[in-house]
């Protein structure tokens, strides 16, 4: 059996408790790797041009209210 595969298993026997408990953890482990690879990604200027496009988009008039 894989790692992952006894992980599924593990999590498939939590209680209804221990699985909230869990969700919860692993919400914010994601988010925590999201902000590190954001944070990642800027630095490297992988953004930029996206941020260039926005800029300029706003810049013509060429945006919408939300």
């Amino acid at each position: 059996m894989t790692k992952l595969e006894q992980i599924e298993k593990s999590v498939a026997e939590l209680s209804p408790e221990e699985f909230d408990r869990f969700s919860a953890w692993f919400e914010a482990l994601q988010a925590q790797r999201w902000d590190r690879d954001l944070i990642d990604d800027a630095s490297k200027g992988v953004l930029d041009d996206l941020a260039e496009r926005a800029l300029s988009d706003f810049r013509n008039n060429r945006t919408r209210p939300l």
